[in-house]
């Protein structure tokens, strides 16, 4: 059993929207069940286990023995905070596709989290999302008036615990 801990904070954090973190995530884990790496997993908290993405070829979604262990978020003023423990299963496995040892994992290189809030001008729900590999500094704005919701200025931090 292995645990990473995700967090992220956004900055310039805009209040009549009511912008908060969503209670699900993707996270790149290496899966053993279809020997793969870097299979997008989705996690969803409350869940007793996350959904791998699989494969294009052979397997297709499947359960994966990881769940969300721990989900705090925090927030004042212009900031907006999130920390997440995933708790996954792990074990050594040959890839299947291209034939390599998988060593035992160090960290993982990427994270999408997902965030939602509510347009009081057009009294509509909107979502929106941060991921790893987005150019920095990102600024989420409401897809309904445009409006600046919150600047994500660094990438989420992610970091093997266990």
């Amino acid at each position: 059993m292995r645990t990473a801990e995700i967090r992220a904070e956004l900055t310039e954090r805009e209040d009549t929207h009511r912008l908060h973190w969503r209670s699900s995530l993707e996270f790149s884990l290496d899966c053993f069940i279809c020997e793969r790496t870097g299979r997008t997993t989705l996690f969803e908290r409350g869940a007793e286990r996350a959904l791998c993405s699989g494969s294009r070829s052979g397997f297709k979604r499947h359960h994966a023995p990881a769940r969300i262990a721990g989900f705090d978020t925090t927030s004042g003023g212009e900031r907006l905070a999130v920390r997440v423990l995933i708790d996954f299963w792990w074990a050594p496995f040959t890839d299947l596709r291209d034939g390599g040892k998988v060593a035992v994992p160090t960290g993982h290189s990427w994270v999408r989290l997902h965030l939602a809030y509510r347009c009081p001008t057009a009294k509509e729900a909107g979502t929106g999302s941060i991921q790893t590999n987005l150019v920095r500094p990102h600024r989420l704005t409401c897809e309904h008036c445009d409006l600046l919701l919150a600047v994500d200025e660094e990438t989420p931090a992610v970091r093997l615990l266990v």
